[in-house]
């Protein structure tokens, strides 16, 4: 049986983030490691807790990077929150970061729906 390829995409902040290194090498890596989610990314990285339940994060440039990012089984899709550096204890640390932006776009939708 052919392993079935995931499309991988980006969402808006993680795009941004994205934007924000200037590290033509790191980006290049970067997108080097994105292209691997494309196959089987439940194998890759592990499972986050907390308020990242249900996102998966990877390593990246040696260490210093992490791609967080969720798997959409029935759409056969990655859909990648953030990338940035992990900076334990600071407020840029790419987890602060993306759990931040979950929840301002959580707050966003609720408010939609009123």
């Amino acid at each position: 049986m052919e392993p079935v390829e995931y499309q991988v995409i980006l969402t808006e902040q993680a795009r941004q983030l994205f934007a924000e290194i200037k590290d033509r090498r790191e980006q290049q890596s970067l997108l080097a490691r994105l292209e691997k989610l494309k196959h089987e990314p439940e194998k890759q990285g592990k499972a986050l807790s907390e308020e990242l339940t249900g996102y998966r994060s990877i390593r990246a440039v040696g260490q210093r990077y992490r791609i967080i990012y969720q798997i959409v089984q029935d759409k056969v899709l990655v859909v990648v929150v953030g990338i940035g550096r992990r900076k334990e204890g600071d407020k840029r640390d790419i987890y602060t970061v993306t759990t931040r932006l979950l929840v301002d776009m959580m707050l966003e939708s609720e408010s939609d729906d009123e």
